[in-house]
């Protein structure tokens, strides 16, 4: 079955007309296909990025992304927030502390619209001398899982998935608890925004990323391993390859890096000790 075929549109998703050819024959079709739109966030009246996303969860993605910049520290910061339909995208509309709104000045990073590399707007090679590796979270290093968790959680990623098996054109991220449950899963076009969209959902849900581990249905960039440090994972499982960067970035952070998480392999990449047969998500 194509993605669309035979599917209710869920959120994310709409229905758009389209020709499929199969079996020697051209024929009418309406297809599922994932919503993709700009969406600005804006600090108390001042627009600050427009990424594109999935219009959706975008509570958790202003909190997620706010926190990844650090703009804020926690939830705390954010004292209003209103997501508003806007001209030509949508608008998250945000009234954050003083001392939030001083940080915000002094990132001085203006980020435009992509859904891959989420450095454009640095204006100096220097900036990956030290601020590239701050991560502001201490990772636990009595945390121990057991590797099949890693397999339990990306299994189970595979069928909480429903905008992708609708459309099959977005990322998630999930988290799960150190017996590899997965307890929280969000859905986006980009990557990074999955992951944002994860770290504010735990955010609002008062839940301690650092007490079970992150999962992505994508490559360990840079900034994903920044993001998952920043917001405190122990641990990032992807089910694709890390970039050398993302292996330092976690070697420095204290972040267990796992790639090629699938058909029950994986790679350890960073900071092994925490995955050890027999081990059952106790710490030492």
């Amino acid at each position: 079955m194509n993605a669309g075929e035979g599917f209710f549109a869920p959120p994310g998703a709409c229905r758009l007309p389209a020709q499929r050819w199969r079996d020697g024959r051209l024929e009418d079709a309406a297809e599922l296909v994932a919503d993709e739109v700009p969406v600005a966030l804006v600090y108390n009246g001042i627009s600050h990025a427009v990424m594109l996303a999935s219009p959706r969860d975008l509570e958790d993605f202003a909190l997620g992304f706010s926190l990844g910049e650090r703009i804020v520290r926690d939830a705390r910061d954010i004292y209003e927030l209103e997501v508003e339909a806007a001209a030509h995208g949508i608008a998250i509309e945000m009234r954050i502390a003083s001392g939030a709104a001083m940080r915000l000045k002094e990132t001085r990073r203006a980020r435009t619209g992509k859904t891959g590399c989420g450095l454009c707007g640095v204006e100096s090679l220097d900036w990956f001398d030290d601020d590239a590796f701050a991560t502001d979270a201490r990772q636990d290093d009595a945390l121990r899982f057991a590797p099949e968790a890693l397999h339990r959680a990306m299994a189970a990623m595979a069928v909480r998935q429903d905008l992708h098996h609708a459309t099959g054109a977005v990322h998630a991220a999930g988290w799960a608890d150190r017996d590899g449950e997965l307890l929280c899963v969000r859905e986006d076009i980009g990557r990074h925004n999955a992951l944002d969209k994860l770290v504010g959902a735990l955010l609002r849900g008062k839940l301690d990323p650092g007490t079970g581990f992150a999962v992505v249905t994508s490559r360990a960039s840079f900034e994903m391993v920044q993001k998952a440090a920043r917001a405190g994972y122990a641990l990032l499982a992807a089910i694709s390859a890390p970039t050398a960067l993302a292996v330092q970035l976690a070697d420095r952070a204290g972040l267990t890096l796992a790639g090629f998480v699938r058909d029950g392999r994986h790679v350890l990449y960073s900071h092994p000790q925490r995955l050890a047969p027999g081990e059952e998500g106790r710490r030492v």
